[in-house]
């Protein structure tokens, strides 16, 4: 069955994120971050942060809930059962601290097939409430046997 490419543009509501200090120190924590900005609080305000600095990967807790919609919108017809995860890409801006407010709106970039695969692209654009951008992620997915 062909890839529906319907849904190309479509962009879904912006999703919120409340960034805590708590969960910065255990995101470090967890992925074994040893840089003193993301778990002490006088080491980050020494180097001039209003607060923790969430490591760049922590873009992963603020804007992956915000790819889940368009993944799981019936208008785009992806076979959940037969998709991998096909890579992510992110482009980061203003460092992230504790305390920001992230709004990420994701939409649909690109679908097409090629090979006998759907490829399905999404784009996340995340910003702090001072409305600067403070990561662009790229989501492929691939889904076997279209």
């Amino acid at each position: 069955m062909p890839v529906n490419t319907q849904a190309v543009g479509k962009t879904y509501d912006p999703v919120n994120y409340a960034v805590g200090r708590e969960k910065i120190r255990e995101y470090a924590r967890a992925v074994g971050e040893t840089n003193p900005v993301h778990l002490e609080l006088d080491a980050a305000r020494a180097a001039g942060y209003a607060d923790l600095v969430a490591p760049p990967m922590f873009a992963v807790v603020y804007s992956a809930p915000a790819v889940g919609p368009p993944i799981f919108d019936p208008e785009i017809e992806l076979n959940f059962a037969m998709m991998v995860h096909g890579g992510q890409e992110f482009v980061w801006g203003e460092p992230v601290v504790a305390g920001d407010e992230i709004d990420t709106v994701a939409s649909v970039k690109d679908i097409h097939e090629a090979d006998g695969r759907g490829y399905y692209v999404f784009e996340s654009i995340s910003t702090n409430q001072r409305g600067e951008q403070v990561c662009r992620g790229t989501w492929t997915n691939i889904v076997r046997g279209v």
